[in-house]
């Protein structure tokens, strides 16, 4: 897509001002980096860094019935929810195939907000109001919200520069909402420990229209803790050696929860919901393939695409995400193989084939950078 016609997140301007080296990404200009993507990358690591993720989708879901739809669209157990928590989760087709993964927000028991990639808003929301039987309220509130996150072990100690909410108490997974005008005069304001990197973080959402200054406060607070801007480039390699999935790559609708090792995401017991039927058939069966990570052991980066092979050099799956790790200073990546104990075991050996060179790797279990 031509940059002239990408949709803009609200601190657009700043990117560009700021320098930053402009990218599309699922119809968002978005800045793919500011500095080296190491750099930004080794300072999530070692202290901190600020990202743009404004082009994630929020649906709010309200009403008596948003719980009853909720809990039929995703394949996690959204009953064990209490205001103030989040979880992961996927929605999946009627066959299986992951439509998304997603987060799921519980504000009241009445009031949920579903946060969403941003290659998949449409196509999200029109599942959404093809599956609400229940008549559950939907609304895409995508372009109205500001979403950032601040990454890395310094979080807390910038966040505390700007606020005087105990946000280093706050549990993974949990949620706080500041009083309107308590969070740098910010009316509406949800405060998240979640997050894409393998770091302690905060996600931060706030009204689109107060995005600047909130971005701005942050980079001033974070000035003397090491804090950086950071773009998609180093998100990219943080969340693959975190280990975490990249919907579009390591997820699609091909796939299934229990061969992208996400059946822990699974609750075939919580009742009813899209795609059950069809996942217990398959736990049942067993799955022709699965996820796993590994790590070069000659020079070589794996690229998505390339393919996964014995040591004998009989093709076993293919690469999904692959990049040199800063950390580990070698190449990484996860890729599906066949489901057999022989590949898939951590330790096991195997060998990418790198532009017609075969290059050893072994099978890892993720994070990659805590291994």
């Amino acid at each position: 897509m031509d940059g002239s016609t990408s949709q803009k997140t609200p601190l657009y301007v700043r990117h560009v001002e700021m320098g930053a080296r402009m990218t599309d990404f699922a119809g968002f200009s978005m800045p793919l980096q500011y500095s080296r993507i190491v750099e930004e990358h080794l300072a999530v690591r070692n202290l901190a860094g600020l990202f743009d993720v404004s082009h994630m989708g929020e649906v709010f879901v309200q009403g008596p019935r948003a719980f009853a739809f909720v809990q039929n669209l995703v394949t996690n157990n959204v009953a064990k929810l209490e205001d103030g928590k989040a979880l992961y989760t996927v929605m999946c087709r009627p066959a299986g195939g992951i439509i998304d993964d997603l987060l799921v927000y519980r504000l009241r028991e009445d009031t949920f907000i579903l946060v969403i990639n941003a290659s998949n808003i449409e196509k999200d929301f029109a599942w959404m109001q093809e599956n609400n039987p229940m008549g559950a309220n939907l609304h895409n509130t995508s372009k109205h919200i500001a979403l950032m996150a601040l990454q890395g072990p310094r979080t807390f100690d910038i966040a505390a520069q700007i606020t005087d909410l105990p946000l280093q108490n706050l549990p993974y997974y949990r949620f706080l909402r500041p009083p309107s005008g308590t969070f740098l005069g910010c009316d509406k304001v949800i405060l998240s420990r979640t997050g894409y990197t393998g770091e302690i973080g905060l996600e931060i959402y706030v009204e689109a229209e107060s995005a600047l200054r909130v971005w701005d406060a942050i980079l001033d607070a974070g000035a003397d803790a090491g804090l950086k801007p950071c773009g998609l480039g180093a998100r990219d390699t943080l969340r693959l050696e975190a280990g975490f999935c990249l919907y579009g790559r390591d997820l699609d609708e091909l796939t299934n929860p229990y061969e992208a090792r996400l059946g822990w995401l699974t609750k075939l017991d919580k009742g009813p919901f899209i795609g059950r039927d069809a996942l217990r058939t398959i736990k049942e069966q067993g799955t022709r393939r699965i996820l796993v990570g590994f790590v070069m052991e000659g020079r070589g980066i794996p690229r998505s695409g390339h393919p996964l092979e014995t040591t004998t050099g009989e093709e076993i799956g293919i690469v999904t995400s692959g990049s040199q790790s800063p950390i580990l200073q070698r190449g990484i990546g996860l890729g599906y193989v066949q489901n057999d104990k022989d590949l898939r075991t951590p330790g096991a050996s195997i060998q990418v084939r790198v532009r017609n060179r075969a290059i050893p790797a072994r099978i890892v279990k993720p994070p990659f950078h805590k291994s």
